[in-house]
């Protein structure tokens, strides 16, 4: 099935590397990726960029998707310890905050539409924006991509997780080799 969607302008399209990468990151072949939003520091994909409608048909909210197993498994590790319940609560007793998480909520659904409208999922974010955390995966790999100051709670989830990759290479065996940005 051939892309209904517009790839940004100056949005690079993943190229046959890549998408080997992330289907052995996740098992099976990558659907509607318009780009490699992010790279671990070895310089695998650890987020891409997903069309709103999936190749099948599907309505994706989910713009900013988690590929890295080992990125994935630190951010459960996160959400078991009860992280998303203390984010949600401060959501609900910090203005600021909220407001923040509003603007990523906003920011998010206006990036979504420029690469095209789904009906379904109009005014549907992901990862629980804009009023409460219901998954640190969406809001990390929101906060990866777009960098430091965008998603409050990516960001802390960021710099919770620390150094999750180690210090070898955090790519499955046999995915395709690193790509520099």
């Amino acid at each position: 099935m051939t892309s209904q969607f517009t790839r940004p302008a100056g949005v690079v399209p993943p190229t046959e590397v890549d998408l080997r990468a992330v289907r052995d990151q996740l098992g099976r072949p990558a659907r509607g990726v318009v780009t490699i939003a992010s790279r671990c520091p070895s310089g695998h994909p650890n987020v891409v960029m997903t069309e709103p409608r999936l190749p099948d048909g599907t309505p994706f909210p989910t713009l900013y998707y988690l590929t890295c197993p080992r990125l994935a498994g630190a951010i459960g590790t996160l959400e078991a310890a009860g992280v998303m319940a203390d984010m949600s609560q401060r959501l609900r007793q910090d203005e600021e905050l909220a407001a923040a998480y509003q603007r990523a909520h906003e920011a998010y659904l206006t990036e979504r539409e420029a690469i095209g409208h789904v009906p379904e999922i109009d005014g549907i974010s992901a990862g629980g924006m804009p009023t409460r955390v219901k998954c640190l995966h969406v809001l990390v790999g929101h906060a990866l991509a777009k960098g430091p100051g965008v998603n409050p709670l990516g960001d802390e989830a960021v710099v919770m997780l620390g150094d999750y990759w180690g210090s070898s290479s955090c790519a499955p065996e046999g995915a395709g080799e690193p790509v520099a940005d």
